[in-house]
């Protein structure tokens, strides 16, 4: 592979990503949008059958919808307008968020992989099947990922090296990052089954002092049918029979709804762990290779797409010489902090699925009761859960109040909106003075446009988009830069200032 940055003597340019989950599928479509090389080594030799996830929450839809590809998903998926916090009863309403995508879309991993994969090789990615990740070596310049694949033991050499593996992720144990936390003490069942008597209303969950049940539908005649049991503490595990799945069920719900012919089955423990960093040297971490949680309301895969959709522009605007120095750095102080949420908003529903003591009810029947009385609490969850609600702290005390938060899918005058102008995958003018700004820049730097210039004025009102009158928006969908200044050729000087901050 050449190089992109040919300051580097010995840099032989492109990116290895490891694991060709979704996390590692989506990293390796970023890069390839900006027209990075990119080798992506996963060892299974055919995509796995077995849907280990199933929901895709409203921040991934819009990543999606930022690329052009969200229509996809949402064709074959099914919309849940709600969403459970730790198995409460009560349910989150998704139909009142700021998003073109106010609901849940459950489709199994299975079939999002195959249209990540899709999308990936569309843009030209290298995706080798059956190969394995055996170890790392990192050079001065470069760094070398071993590899065994049906052909026999080879090497990789690129400027960067990603791990996408999962929990277990051999990169990040090759790069000595240490992964941080606490262990299960207790552990949940999953599992994929025909019901010959399914409830009458899906999905279904209950809790009672014997456990935790979820029964949701996830084809014709199949259903994910899961729990938790405070009785199994043991780290050990060689699978569960069919009527050892009829048992535990019944045990919750009082009926095992007819349970047979397990097509696959799971546990995972509550183990909290975040990795010590994102970033050492030239390899880095996205999704459960930089944490592992309790998969409590599907945000696993989102967090890890999101990860992604951070570091990919970041990664390549490195590579190609454009970013502005410390850009990649910024890539773990973002997104660590969100694996830190993560694991608090994971933890705490924990405690909720498994409250069954007197104390524990009362706790669940007071946050049930505030869900269902407060829209106010509700949409908080709803956010916190879905990613809406993920800011980044920006550089300076006095920048602009949105700048860090995510932009919605702003409508403007004459008819585009905001998602549709960031498929090219670069920053974004916005100039809502009608043309003022882009004509005074102009003026100023003929040629020398940065990224993608529109120049409208919103078609909608926004109490926190009242008086913003220029807005800078990064290729993942956050404010870099935004101002109120009433003066026009003020108001040039400080987004030229911000587009030079940005890169070139």
């Amino acid at each position: 592979m050449r190089g992109f940055d040919q300051e580097q003597e010995g840099a032989v340019g492109g990116v290895i990503v490891i694991g060709g989950g979704p996390t590692g599928l989506w990293t390796a479509a970023e890069l390839r949008l900006r027209g990075v090389d990119v080798t992506v080594v996963e060892q299974l030799p055919e995509p796995s059958p077995y849907t280990k996830g199933f929901t895709i929450q409203p921040r991934t839809m819009e990543v999606w919808a930022s690329r052009g590809i969200a229509e996809r998903f949402v064709e074959q998926g099914r919309r849940i307008p709600s969403g459970h916090f730790g198995l409460l009863e009560q349910r989150m309403d998704f139909s009142g968020l700021d998003t073109p995508y106010p609901y849940t879309l459950m489709l199994p991993q299975p079939r999002v992989e195959q249209l990540l994969e899709e999308y990936a090789l569309q843009l030209g990615a290298d995706i080798r099947r059956g190969h394995t990740f055996t170890g790392l070596e990192e050079k001065p310049h470069s760094v070398v990922a071993h590899v065994r694949g049906p052909q026999g033991a080879y090497a990789l050499e690129a400027d960067f090296l990603v791990g996408c593996d999962g929990t277990r992720s051999a990169v990040r144990e090759g790069a000595g990052i240490g992964l941080s936390g606490t262990e299960s003490t207790w552990y949940g069942w999953l599992a994929d089954v025909a019901l010959d008597d399914p409830p009458e209303q899906v999905p279904y969950s209950h809790v009672n002092a014997r456990g935790t049940l979820m029964v949701v539908p996830m084809s014709p005649g199949v259903y994910r049918v899961g729990g938790l049991d405070l009785e199994d503490r043991s780290a050990g595990w060689d699978g569960y029979t069919v009527e050892e799945l009829s048992a535990r069920t019944a045990a919750v719900a009082g009926t095992d709804f007819g349970l047979r012919d397990p097509l696959w089955v799971s546990r995972s423990g509550n183990a909290a762990k975040l990795a010590d960093h994102y970033r050492k040297g030239r390899v880095l971490l996205a999704g459960d290779a930089a944490h592992r949680h309790l998969p409590a309301g599907g945000v696993g895969l989102n967090v890890g797409i999101q990860d992604a959709w951070n570091l990919g522009w970041k990664l390549a605007a490195t590579l190609q010489g454009r970013a502005p120095a410390g850009l990649l750095d910024t890539y773990e102080r973002e997104r660590r902090p969100v694996g830190v949420e993560l694991l608090e908003v994971t933890n705490a529903q924990s405690v909720l699925m498994t409250a069954w003591t007197p104390e524990g009810r009362d706790l669940r029947s007071v946050l049930g009761n505030a869900v269902a009385r407060q829209p106010a609490f509700s949409r908080y969850l709803a956010e916190t859960v879905s990613a809406l609600s993920v800011a980044y702290p920006p550089d300076t005390p006095d920048a602009h109040p949105l700048v860090g938060h995510r932009a919605p899918d702003l409508r403007f005058s004459q008819g585009a909106s905001l998602f549709a102008l960031l498929r090219p995958g670069q920053h974004v003018l916005l100039d809502l003075t009608g043309g003022k700004v882009a004509q005074s820049m102009e003026r100023a730097t003929p040629g020398r446009h940065f990224g993608v210039w529109y120049a409208d004025s919103l078609a909608e009102e926004r109490a926190d988009w009242k008086d913003v009158r220029a807005v800078l928006v990064r290729p993942d969908g956050h404010v870099a830069w935004a101002s109120g200044e009433t003066g026009d050729e003020r108001l040039a000087d400080a987004a030229a200032t911000a587009l030079a901050a940005a890169g070139r």
